[in-house]
Formats: C-alpha cells, structure tokens, sequence
C-alpha cells in the first residue's frame, strides 16, 4: 500500500531528515585514519537521543547497532565493530531516527584521508546520480524514470549498479511501498504522487554488480572485493519539481572529497 503524505506529515518526516543529516556531520567530523567503526556508531546514539529521538535501525529486524557502516567492498548493511579506519577506505555512514512517530533515513560515503582517482570519481558519481535520479521524481513521472537516470548515468561513467538492493517509500514504517530501483527504463513503473515520500539510494560498484551477504546474516559484499558507495536521501513527490526533504550541506560543511 502506498501512502499519500499530508503537509503536516510531509514536515514530520522533514524533522527526521534533517536529524539525519545533522547527524550524519556529527559522525563524519570524527571519520579519519584510526578511529573504530564502533566508536563512529556511538556518537551517532548520543546524538540522535540527546536529540529527543530514538535510533530508527537499532533493533530494526534485529540489526544491533544505531548505525550501518560499510567500508570499501561491503555495499550495505556493515555492523559497527573494532575494525580501525585506514587512509584510502571509503566509509558508507547510513543512519535512520525516530521522531514524533515517522522515520528519517540517509546514507552518505565518506572519505578517509585521500582517496585514489577511481574511488574519487565513483564517490562523485554515485552522489551525482542520486540527484539526477531525484529530478525524476515528480508527480505524473513513473519510478522506472528514477532508475533510468540512475543507471544510465552511472553506467556511462564504467560503474555498476546493484540490482538486489533498493530504495523505499518511508513514513511511519522504514521501509513502505513503492520499491524504488536505481535501474530501469523511462516511462515503465507505478507512476508518481503527490504527496508520496519515498528514499532514493543508489548502490554503485567500481566492478561487478553481483554481491553476497556473509554469514552475519547483514553484511552485503561486492562479489569481487571491490568498492562501493552508497548514498540516500528522503523526496517528497511534488507537482513540478522534487522536494528533498534530506540535506548534505552540514555534511559538506566538514567534508570534502
């Protein structure tokens, strides 16, 4: 069942977004050579809970931790754990609140240090293409347009999108209907509302588009070994254009790559 969202709900879901990106910032001030992912984990409980919220993914379906954290090759899902930052790793940061009784989710890669030329230009174009994706989303258009854009423009660039894992709608549950692919083709798919809310994620690999999940049971892996970024924001449905509800510019206050 897909649900049409109210202003006043809308602007709920937009308090969470916005918690979401703040505290994406908080954790990616301390992401740097050395730190453990647990620690970045931590962080990310104190700040949601000294926000008046409660953390969306703890306990969600069992998942032990207030953050995913997914270093190189693990595309999703990565459990927080005493795994030790290196220069050179990308670190998938995706968080998730709760507040007045809706969800916030968003996902932002993240640097360590510098960077070699190819993982530069997949973190580019996979944030790049969640926002050519996010053009789509306006009332009339269908969701296969949202993953045209996606696909299309990650695949000109030589990377790989991942098929097994998707985007959301998201309101009083994580995870509504529509699925949201970051493949497909234009003018195919349920057609956009005003009023839905959904989450747009690409998950773009430097290799191969296959992955696995370990025996953890969470963990999903690129199928050979190597990077993937993964970044996600919250759209509200509008007439004319999209209304995104997340934003990365505290994120870009602290951060480049």
């Amino acid at each position: 069942m897909i649900h049409l969202r109210s202003a006043e709900e809308i602007e709920i879901l937009r308090e969470n977004a916005i918690l979401v990106s703040k505290t994406l910032a908080e954790v990616g001030k301390s992401i740097a050579p050395g730190i453990k992912t647990k620690k970045l984990d931590k962080i990310a409980e104190e700040f949601i809970r000294d926000h008046g919220a409660i953390p969306g993914f703890k306990g969600y379906g069992g998942f032990p931790a207030t953050l995913c954290l997914s270093v190189n090759d693990v595309v999703v899902h990565g459990i927080p754990n005493e795994y030790e930052l290196q220069e050179g790793d990308i670190i998938s940061v995706d968080c998730g609140t709760i507040l007045k009784g809706f969800y916030g989710d968003s996902a932002y890669t993240f640097a360590v240090g510098e960077v070699d030329p190819e993982t530069e230009l997949l973190l580019k174009t996979t944030e790049e293409s969640l926002y050519l994706g996010a053009a789509q989303a306006i009332d009339g258009n269908r969701l296969g347009d949202i993953g045209h854009a996606i696909q299309s423009y990650c695949e000109s660039k030589g990377f790989s999108v991942v098929r097994e894992l998707v985007g959301h709608g998201i309101g009083k549950d994580m995870h509504e209907d529509p699925l949201v692919a970051n493949y497909g083709k234009s003018g195919t798919g349920k057609r956009l509302k005003e009023g839905m809310v959904i989450c747009i994620e690409p998950m773009i690999n430097i290799g191969v588009k296959d992955i696995y999940q370990k025996e953890d049971g969470w963990t999903v892996c690129t199928q050979d070994g190597k990077k993937s970024a993964h970044f996600e924001f919250t759209v509200a449905i509008k007439k004319n254009k999209p209304e995104i509800l997340t934003t990365f510019d505290y994120i870009k206050g602290i951060k480049t790559y």
